[in-house]
């Protein structure tokens, strides 16, 4: 997630993916697929052994996006798609921040970009204008509301070190991602209501939205 400084607070790079590839089209969100994960299906632990260089990531990233120069990449999070997809990625999340808002998108893998404040990413979400991919969705609730790019940078760095694998569960209106933390995580979301820590993403018709509370 590339940040920029703005007048109203720090702004991100939001990247419309190509519609016809298989995987997260028409998504703000690109895959960084450098890494090589293990991942124990019998327990669905994600077991990676090793952070990929986040050269080798910045220099992924520059392959649609052109012209874009970006500092240093500071680790957010890693996401592995559940063990239930079709098509699954093992994608490493990273911030950064550049002081252009010169971009030059390939026509090829990306078709189209915006620079959007966090909020009114979230907000256009839910007004059905964009459509996000579900950890680009969570990433983007965690860092809405900050005041500048320094403060984005700060928060992330406290950030624990999480590979997150999640289960969907079927619910009224869409699914929910449940992730280890959470309550409901290692009963396949059969206690959903009950009292205890909560780690998920609710995709659902009414609205999505990101609960983290353990």
């Amino acid at each position: 997630m590339v940040f920029r400084s703005a007048p109203a607070g720090p702004v991100v790079l939001y990247l419309r993916r190509n519609t016809g590839w298989r995987f997260t089209a028409a998504t703000g969100s690109f895959q960084v697929d450098e890494s090589t994960p293990e991942i124990e299906e019998r327990t669905g632990r994600l077991t990676t052994r090793r952070r990929p260089d986040a050269r080798r990531c910045a220099k992924r990233m520059r392959k649609p996006v052109k012209d874009l120069h970006v500092a240093l990449l500071e680790f957010a999070v890693h996401w592995t798609t559940p063990r239930t997809s079709p098509i699954r990625f093992s994608t490493w999340f990273f911030i950064a921040e550049t002081t252009s808002d010169v971009v030059q998108i390939d026509g090829q893998e990306i078709h189209d970009h915006r620079w959007m404040r966090p909020v009114d990413t979230l907000r256009a979400q839910a007004a059905g204008t964009i459509r996000l991919a579900g950890p680009t969705f969570a990433l983007t609730t965690r860092l809405a509301g900050y005041p500048d790019v320094p403060s984005v940078f700060n928060a992330v760095r406290q950030w624990t070190d999480e590979r997150l694998l999640g289960r969907l569960c079927d619910v009224t209106g869409g699914g929910v991602a449940l992730y280890e933390q959470d309550i409901a995580y290692h009963d396949s979301g059969r206690a959903l209501g009950r009292s205890g820590p909560r780690h998920r993403l609710w995709m659902v018709d009414d609205g999505w939205r990101y609960e983290r509370d353990f």
